[in-house]
């Protein structure tokens, strides 16, 4: 199976080089044009496999350009989560609601889902290519740790993450300036994720950059969910999660961020999972709650607003133009961003609106609601984060209910303590700690000892900074 540029059909690839190069034509992302079925008989036959044997069977319907062998190599990489045979968990909330928890792996956040096999299979290709790259990545606060721990001294190489300086947690900030492989560099940018992810993205497209990393021996490509090598590890747990329900159709509700979660889902649903609705659940930037509910993405007269759960503090979700794509074709899709990029807004047609109400709905939460719901969840003995906690007003009381939690509690004491106690008494760590023993949870040492290490990388840069820097560092 090919992947073909969202903009411009005319540009295709296998997925190979989608993933060693992401950039598509016109400023495009790659991705499928067809999806394979699940059909009764491969359900059948995956009741009782193990999720990497389940993942192996989803991913042999593409018919990738990469051999079984190096799939089921990368695969291997959930041996690094909590439980050996399975990465995911589903706790029980209520009797139409359960959490699929997807934060068990080396960075407790889901983007191990994808990163950890991602980092495998790209390091590998690179050696057999014979060729060096340049990882770079943008985050909100989850992919940079994950891209750093997948990477870190991983053959043939090196990486960039670009983070806004004052827009992530602190545990995650942690994870990333304390990030010791050699082959690692960490950025604090002044901006927020939507400047990072831009910096990123004309990074991709600046020949006179890649030029000076090929004069240096490199090429260059992205970790980030612009990346469809993200996308197809994450289309994984949600047929996984269909072989959980036996059938029944279920909700899926799932913090909105740069809606490459949320795509996963819709791609698994046309794939032959029983998802009745995507509710796409939004803090207060809540912009896609607008264009699920209006068609209309409108960033004419809208800030970024800091809230408890940074991750989704995001005004440009890229994937958003893959589900374009998917609906409304290339040439649609190319208008639809060339609008949203010189006017900061679009608007659907109703017929376009009507199409994305076939498979979505969407509501936000407030930092307020999103605490109370943090408190009402605890008094169960259940701790979810503040991003998960967005969710719960999607809950559909007449259906199955799955709701997706993306992080652990952990990486977000402050918000977690003053929500269930009122407020922090004392230090970060002492806090966790005493939260974790009320709640007889575990923290991982990875986490803890973030508090007692001196920090590596301090670079710190203004957007226009990003560009020399980085290539400073690859001459060293």
């Amino acid at each position: 199976m090919k992947l073909f540029s969202t903009r411009d059909t005319k540009d295709s690839v296998e997925f190979s080089e989608a993933l060693l190069n992401p950039s598509a034509a016109f400023g495009g992302l790659y991705a499928p044009e067809i999806l394979p079925v699940c059909d009764k008989k491969f359900w059948q036959e995956s009741e009782n496999l193990s999720y990497r044997d389940f993942a192996l069977k989803v991913i042999e319907k593409f018919g990738f350009d990469i051999s079984g062998e190096i799939f089921a190599e990368a695969l291997k990489r959930y041996k690094n989560f909590d439980d050996q045979k399975c990465p995911v968990k589903f706790t029980k909330f209520s009797e139409n609601c359960e959490i699929l928890e997807l934060y068990h792996g080396p960075t407790r956040a889901f983007k191990d889902m994808a990163l950890q096999p991602f980092g495998e299979i790209l390091s590998k290709i690179a050696v057999s290519r014979k060729e060096n790259y340049l990882i770079m990545c943008a985050t909100s606060g989850d992919t940079g740790p994950a891209t750093l721990q997948t990477f870190a001294n991983a053959k043939n190489t090196r990486v960039i993450c670009l983070y806004p300086k004052n827009g992530t947690s602190e545990v995650q900030r942690l994870q990333m300036v304390n990030a010791d492989a050699k082959n690692l560099k960490t950025i604090g940018i002044k901006g927020n994720f939507d400047d990072a992810q831009r910096a990123l993205k004309n990074l991709l497209a600046d020949n006179e950059f890649k030029d000076e990393l090929a004069a240096n021996g490199l090429k260059l490509s992205a970790a980030n969910s612009v990346n469809f090598g993200r996308i197809l590890f994450q289309i994984i747990y949600y047929l996984f999660a269909n072989l959980h329900f036996k059938g029944r159709n279920f909700n899926v509700i799932v913090p909105s961020g740069n809606f490459g979660n949320a795509l996963g889902a819709y791609y698994a649903k046309k794939m032959g999972a029983n998802i009745a609705d995507i509710r796409i659940a939004s803090n207060a930037n809540n912009v896609l709650t607008e264009l699920f509910t209006k068609g209309i993405y409108d960033l004419r007269k809208r800030s970024l607003i800091k809230t408890m759960s940074p991750a989704m503090d995001i005004l440009i979700s890229s994937n958003v133009e893959r589900l374009l794509f998917d609906k409304f074709g290339d040439i649609r899709t190319r208008e639809l961003m060339r609008d949203l990029k010189e006017n900061r807004f679009y608007k659907l047609t109703d017929d376009e609106l009507k199409e994305l109400k076939n498979d979505f709905k969407a509501g936000f939460s407030n930092d307020e609601e999103c605490s109370e719901i943090i408190k009402k969840v605890s008094e169960k003995g259940i701790l979810i984060d503040p991003h998960t906690a967005n969710c719960f007003k999607l809950i559909n009381e007449n259906g199955k209910n799955l709701i997706v939690s993306t992080a652990e509690w952990l990486k977000f004491t402050p918000s977690m303590v003053k929500a269930i106690n009122g407020g922090m008494k004392s230090d970060e760590k002492s806090e966790m700690n005493a939260l974790a023993e009320k709640f007889n949870v575990k923290i991982p040492k990875s986490i803890s000892s973030l508090f007692e290490r001196s920090e590596i990388h301090k670079d710190i840069a203004e957007q226009n900074e990003i560009k020399n820097k980085i290539i400073e560092w690859i001459k060293k």
